[in-house]
């Protein structure tokens, strides 16, 4: 299953993503970023599952559902640049905009700034062609909330 969808994902030219493939792959980056620093703990789980479920309307029950396939594809998917420039090109710019404040949101669940996940953020955000600047009001919006 993980495997047809990275190679569409990871393909020269890839089609913008249908909903259900999106959800997959904005999922899977959430959980690299919250593995990113060594410890992948209940908080930043739960605070994945809370993003998921607010963001795409799901219970509880399919918000987790959602993060356990993502864990498989994010252990299952290439390196950091070739995934996120993948989401890049197959996602809207205002949704990559979105998906910055919920990484922070995942960064920021444990209290905690690990260097390793700054780090992974400012690639990934201009990996998704966001700069330092809007990352940084993101993370403002997100810790402000």
């Amino acid at each position: 299953m993980f495997a047809d969808f990275l190679k569409r994902l990871t393909a020269t030219d890839p089609a913008p993503l249908p909903d259900e493939d999106a959800r997959l792959a904005l999922t899977a980056l959430l959980v690299r970023v919250a593995r990113s620093d060594g410890a992948y703990d209940a908080e930043e789980r739960d605070r994945i599952d809370k993003i998921t479920a607010a963001r795409y309307g799901l219970s509880p029950f399919e918000a987790s559902a959602l993060r356990g396939d993502a864990e498989t594809l994010e252990a299952e998917a290439p390196d950091t640049v070739r995934f996120t420039r993948a989401i890049k090109d197959a996602v809207i710019y205002e949704d990559r905009i979105k998906v910055i404040e919920a990484l922070w949101q995942v960064v920021l669940a444990d209290g905690v700034r690990e260097a390793e996940e700054d780090a992974l953020l400012r690639l990934v955000s201009n990996l998704l062609g966001i700069n330092d600047r809007d990352s940084a009001l993101a993370r403002q919006r997100v810790s402000g909330a």
